[in-house]
Formats: C-alpha cells, sequence, structure tokens
C-alpha cells in the first residue's frame, strides 16, 4: 500500500469528494436538559449549534452536499435547515425507527445525490478540524474501500507513574499509546451496500472489510472532541472560543 511523494501529490489534486453523512439519529439522554427539546446536533458550542460547526468544516474541505439521518427530534432538526442559510446543501433523512450507526449511514447514503461517487461518513456528536482532503488522497493512494479517522486516546484521570512502588509523576490526562475512532470516514461508493440496514457498522462492516484489508486508518493532524456529555459541551466551548475560529470568516 505504499506509495512515492510525488503520487501522493497527484492523488491530493484529482480526489474530489463532494458529499457527505451526518448522523444525527440518537437522543443523547447524556446531554438532557439540553436535549430535552433539541436533537444533539443543533445542542450549541460557543455559541452555535454543533451542526454549525460540522458543515462549516465540510465546506471548507470542499463539501458540497450533505443528508443527515435523524430520528429523534427529526421536524425541529428541518426547521432549522429550512430557516437557516448554510454553505452548502443540507437534507434531513427521517428514520422511522432507530437504525442504529450503520443503518442510519446506510439509509441517509442512499439519498446522497451522486451514488457512483465516494462520501464522508460523520457522527453528529464530534467537532474536528483537520484535512479532509489530505485524508481523501491517502485513501485514493491506499487504494482503500473505507478509510477512518483515528485520534490518540487520551486519559479521563490523570495518571500516577510509578518506579517499583516509588512514584515518580503524576500526569494530568495524559495522552496514551492507543488510538480510537475518531467518528469521521471515507467510503467508496459500493460500501453502502455493505453496510447493516439495523445495528452497528463497527460490528459488522468494519471486521469484515478488516479482513479484507480493505479498511485503513488516517490518523487525525488537527482539533478532535467528541461532545458526549455537559462535561464535554463546556470543554468543547472553551476550546473553540479559545481557537480564533468564531472571530474570522467563520464566523460569516
Amino acid at each position: 500500500m505504499s506509495s512515492s511523494p510525488e503520487s501522493v501529490v497527484a492523488a491530493s489534486e484529482t480526489v474530489l469528494v463532494r458529499q457527505a453523512v451526518i448522523l444525527a439519529g440518537g437522543q443523547a439522554s447524556r446531554l438532557r436538559p439540553y436535549t430535552d427539546r433539541l436533537p444533539k446536533v443543533l445542542v450549541e458550542v460557543a455559541g452555535r449549534p454543533i451542526l454549525q460547526h460540522q458543515v462549516q468544516w465540510l465546506a471548507a474541505e470542499g463539501i458540497q452536499e450533505v443528508v443527515i439521518s435523524c430520528g429523534y427530534l427529526a421536524e425541529v432538526l428541518k426547521a432549522y435547515v429550512a430557516a437557516n442559510r448554510l454553505p452548502l446543501r443540507v437534507r434531513v433523512a427521517v428514520e422511522d425507527e432507530p437504525l442504529g450507526r450503520g443503518g442510519g449511514l446506510k439509509h441517509a447514503a442512499r439519498q446522497l445525490p451522486y451514488p457512483g461517487e465516494r462520501w464522508v461518513g460523520l457522527n453528529g456528536d464530534i467537532l474536528t478540524r483537520f484535512s479532509l482532503r489530505d485524508l481523501a488522497s491517502r485513501h485514493v493512494q491506499r487504494c482503500a474501500s473505507a478509510t477512518v479517522a483515528v485520534t490518540p486516546l487520551k486519559s479521563p484521570y490523570g495518571v500516577v507513574e510509578l518506579s517499583d512502588d516509588r512514584v515518580t509523576r503524576f500526569s494530568e490526562a495524559p495522552v496514551l499509546p492507543h488510538w480510537i475512532n475518531a467518528g469521521v470516514y471515507l467510503f467508496e461508493p459500493e460500501i453502502t451496500g455493505l453496510l447493516p440496514d439495523l445495528g452497528d457498522h463497527e460490528d459488522t462492516t468494519f471486521p469484515a472489510l478488516a479482513e479484507q484489508d480493505r479498511l485503513t486508518a488516517y490518523r487525525i493532524n488537527g482539533y478532535w472532541r467528541g461532545v458526549d456529555n455537559a462535561k464535554d459541551l463546556r470543554t468543547a466551548s472553551a476550546e473553540i472560543t479559545a481557537s480564533g475560529w468564531l472571530s474570522t470568516r467563520e464566523a460569516a
């Protein structure tokens, strides 16, 4: 799967990804009361909905069309999309019943406008900034069927470092030598049919692709934060406010 730097550059100049799916089907009970009346993607971080942060990033990376798979409070999301000017075209695919993450991806992907083209999958509860174009170029370079973005695992606790029974150091929430699924994927069009109608792609599709050597990873070199609870919400708001993203063109 290796290639020369020249081929990577060439791939980055020709790779086109212009459509994405955002997963927003869950009830996000761990974010209550914020999600009592709003779907998770409309919960505000640093003064604007998570969805706004996501579509700003996707549009900056060349995405033109987004389909959101939503079940819980879908009408609220549809009303928001209709009433707000977004930097790309957004449509809502309503799940009549909970389909799971894999089923939600498949349900929405079937409504993408370019069924013969590769597409991005994105969890609706993450905030990130990295080069999606670079991910796409490496995906093509490796001839992958699917690529999953990964991010370093950060300990939720402070770590006590020991030498025998002597304490040598305290490390507050260090980065651990492991990688976790960042909730950003790039799929070739044939993967849509391999996703489960109901259930999780990590339990079905991904293990099968890995066994066939068709699944690759992309290490994120940039910002990433999952928003799963109120503490994550406060942390993400502080990080994004400090980043300065909202003070320039992204505030438009």
